[in-house]
């Protein structure tokens, strides 16, 4: 598998894991059925061999079944050692102390991936009319 692509929905992230170690997730995890939907991308880390991998998880939202299926993606990728290094950026919009405390257990978990953490700004959407 060389490359997994979603397109982001109001329930689903956006994706992109490319076999060159360059991983994204963004957007909201709440799919219909979490472990049907992260098993790919498991498989997907699993079987992959690069000397680093470069992880962006920027995710407003996350249900109790996608942090579980993202902890269980994160271990698989963290006991890979088809894989030299993993550097995953954590992204949180500021003052979402959940996001963060969900990121502190992850990392706490993982003896080999390294957390950057970036406070992003809230992204206040109003729409505008062009008259």
């Amino acid at each position: 598998m060389d490359k997994i692509t979603i397109d982001k929905t109001k329930n689903v992230p956006l994706v992109n894991f490319d076999q060159n170690g360059l991983l994204r997730i963004e957007g909201r995890s709440i799919p219909e059925n979490a472990s049907v939907f992260y098993a790919p991308l498991i498989k997907f880390v699993d079987e992959l061999k690069v000397p680093c991998v470069y992880f962006d998880i920027n995710l407003e939202y996350i249900n109790t079944a996608s942090s579980k299926q993202i902890l269980m993606l994160l271990n698989t990728l963290d006991q890979n050692e088809k894989i030299g290094s993993v550097r995953l950026n954590w992204f949180y919009e500021e003052g979402d102390d959940d996001s963060i405390e969900t990121a502190e257990v992850y990392e706490d978990s993982l003896r080999r991936i390294r957390f950057t953490y970036n406070e992003v700004a809230e992204v206040n959407c109003q729409k505008i009319s062009c008259n």
